[in-house]
């Protein structure tokens, strides 16, 4: 019977590109501005990486869909490179890549990167895969800010919570967001934002304002990833360590059945059990440090709270006014400003959110560094609530 994947392997290097409206470098020059700071933390020559996958979605540059770009940008020769996309999910797609295939003995070294150059498709959002010379009249999940709209207009029903609190709740989220991306050298939204401000910002899709959305950005971050065993025989002392990643993807029943509500993602419920079993968490609001999770929309970081099993059913607003996720809290979320500030560029997104947690447990996070954090989680979540992935890394010290 499988055991999972707990601390069979360590992140030996971890790189990440500054994210932003990137104007000044292509997907290559992203890619290796991730990859070297990467390999100098892992301190070992390229040569030594045995296999390689690459996450990108929608950039243009890639080559029938191919890891060709990259394998040529970091001038790895000759050894196996997979491109590897699922929705949000690819960042954490490409890391699930390159760890199972270290677990399972494969390989002794590998490496997980990703990138993403949005801003050169001179699209406002996310550009759609099929536009064409016009905009699309119709695409198959519609508009994101009107899907997780949606999310908040379930979650309301389902709860009875009053339309002023989740506004005033989901507000906080992007306020805390804010609060820490000033902190976050490599962030794309360095900017302080007040509560008024997010409160009377101009409507997206009600109750989602302007600065409930999170915006479109360039980047690219990586991961070097080995044995604990292999990491020791290089002279690494402390080690972070691997101790679950986990996919649920939805088969579209959501679409098809009474039984979902609208008030919640079930693959992220379905993907955090899994998760908790393989790493050995029973208690995750009182084992986790702290969490990155997937604020594409301010209303769905209140709502994964929830998902992961750290807020009670109904109660992650009343967390979140609170002050319990905030950077004094009892479980600091987007220490670093989360997709909403440090951006989204979907192909580097998971691995950034890893960067973080494994940046927070070695303690080198200068202003934002955390009191002696041990563990903490990643989530993502590709798609809409209705039809959608969700990925979950839990990282530790070993």
């Amino acid at each position: 019977m499988a055991s999972g994947i707990k601390d069979k392997v360590a992140i030996l290097g971890m790189g990440c590109s500054r994210f932003g409206e990137r104007w000044d470098a292509g997907t290559p020059e992203l890619l290796v501005e991730a990859f070297e700071e990467a390999l100098a933390d892992a301190g070992i020559e390229r040569g030594q990486i045995e296999a390689a996958w690459f996450g990108s979605c929608m950039d243009a540059v890639n080559i029938g869909n191919s890891a060709i770009p990259a394998s040529t940008a970091l001038r790895l020769d000759g050894i196996p490179f997979s491109r590897m996309e699922n929705m949000c999910a690819t960042g954490t797609e490409a890391l699930r890549g390159a760890v199972y295939a270290v677990a399972s003995g494969a390989c002794d070294i590998a490496l997980a990167i990703g990138a993403e150059k949005l801003k050169d498709a001179g699209y406002g959002g996310l550009p759609p895969p099929f536009k064409g010379t016009f905009n699309d009249l119709w695409m198959p999940m519609g508009s994101a800010p009107a899907g997780f709209a949606q999310l908040a207009a379930g979650y309301r029903a389902k709860h009875g919570i009053s339309k002023e609190e989740l506004k005033r709740a989901i507000a906080h989220v992007s306020w805390k967001s804010h609060q820490n991306g000033v902190h976050s050298p490599k962030a794309h939204f360095r900017k302080a934002v007040d509560m008024e401000t997010i409160l009377n910002a101009p409507m997206i899709a009600e109750p989602l304002g302007l600065f409930d959305c999170s915006g479109v950005s360039d980047g690219a971050a990586a991961a070097i990833v080995c044995t604990p065993e292999i990491a020791r025989a290089l002279g690494k002392r402390d080690l972070v360590s691997v101790k679950a990643i986990q996919l649920s993807i939805s088969s579209g029943v959501e679409s098809t059945m009474s039984d979902w509500d609208g008030s919640h993602v079930r693959t992220t419920r379905a993907a955090a059990k899994r998760a908790y079993a393989e790493a050995g968490i029973t208690k995750p609001r009182d084992q986790i440090n702290l969490l990155e999770v997937h604020d594409c929309f301010s209303i769905t970081e209140l709502v994964t709270m929830e998902d992961l099993f750290i807020s009670g059913e109904g109660r992650a607003a009343h967390d979140v006014l609170d002050g319990f996720y905030d950077s004094t809290g009892g479980i600091p979320c987007q220490i670093d400003g989360g997709l909403k500030c440090f951006g989204h560029p979907i192909g580097a997104s998971g691995l950034r959110m890893a960067y973080e947690v494994y940046t927070q447990l070695l303690g080198r996070a200068g202003e934002r560094q955390l009191s002696n954090p041990s563990i903490g989680l990643t989530h993502n979540l590709g798609g809409v609530p209705y039809l959608g992935i969700a990925a979950i890394s839990i990282l530790g010290l070993l």
